[in-house]
């Protein structure tokens, strides 16, 4: 997989978020996909968090089906076993075979952080590119049929709820490359942008928790993200109303 095709330039890989932190417990594997590139996400017994291309060498099974097994993840086709370098180390129907060090899966650069896991698809990357995003509280994280482009236009139309208020209007502000803050009043949410593709777009959604008091929010918060997945999707760009319970 080449640094063009995932989006990133030759002198500075892209960070990309690709899961909520608390959506990939440990022990656990899931599959993501940042602009057509497939890959795998998982997690060691010990809460390490791995990114490495979704496909094993053998018979190109996706490794995101496997099944983790303390610091090595499984391929589910044939079990071939691979640690945390992504060298295969186990062959089950060769049991006694030393595996070729030529059977490895690419693995990429990942950095967990703010409550987010990050990647960049490349061996190593400056995590200076990683925005620390202070305290926060995980909501959700978003898959919807459109760019990115038009989920901005959406969310720079947005309304966010505010504890025992009414919604109010919401001003969008980018922080890094593939992260935003959307503040309405006392409100201020953190999103993070994953280009799955042209027309597809992953966001993760958190509350900001700076003074200790999000989590009163989560609910509602919760329910405004679900109602931005049909805005996002339909023909136009428009506002975003929130109602708070």
């Amino acid at each position: 997989m080449s640094k063009e095709t995932a989006g990133e330039t030759a002198k500075e890989p892209v960070w990309m978020p690709v899961a909520l932190s608390a959506s990939i417990e440990p022990g656990t594997s899931a599959g993501a996909v940042i602009n057509g590139a497939e890959i795998v996400v998982w997690r060691d017994s010990k809460g390490a968090a791995h990114v490495w291309e979704d496909r094993c060498p053998h018979r190109g099974m996706r490794m995101s089906f496997g099944f983790v097994r303390g610091d090595h993840i499984a391929c589910l086709y044939h079990g071939w076993a691979y640690d945390t370098a992504g060298q295969c180390q186990y062959i089950p129907a060769h049991p006694d075979l030393e595996v070729p060090k030529t059977i490895k899966i690419p693995t990429y650069a990942v950095e967990e952080r703010s409550g987010l896991i990050w990647t960049a698809l490349a061996d190593d990357a400056d995590v200076a590119g990683v925005p620390d995003l202070g305290a926060v509280v995980p909501v959700r994280s978003l898959y919807a049929d459109c760019s990115l482009e038009h989920a901005l236009a959406v969310l720079g139309k947005a309304e966010l709820p505010e504890a025992g208020s009414a919604s109010a209007p919401a001003s969008l502000e980018k922080l890094t490359a593939n992260c935003w803050a959307l503040t309405a009043g006392t409100t201020r949410l953190l999103v993070a942008a994953q280009t799955v593709g042209a027309a597809k777009t992953a966001l993760h959604i958190l509350i900001d928790d700076t003074g200790g008091k999000a989590a009163a929010l989560r609910a509602p918060v919760a329910r405004w993200a679900e109602a931005l997945r049909g805005t996002l999707e339909t023909a136009a760009p428009g506002a975003l109303m929130a109602e708070v319970a």
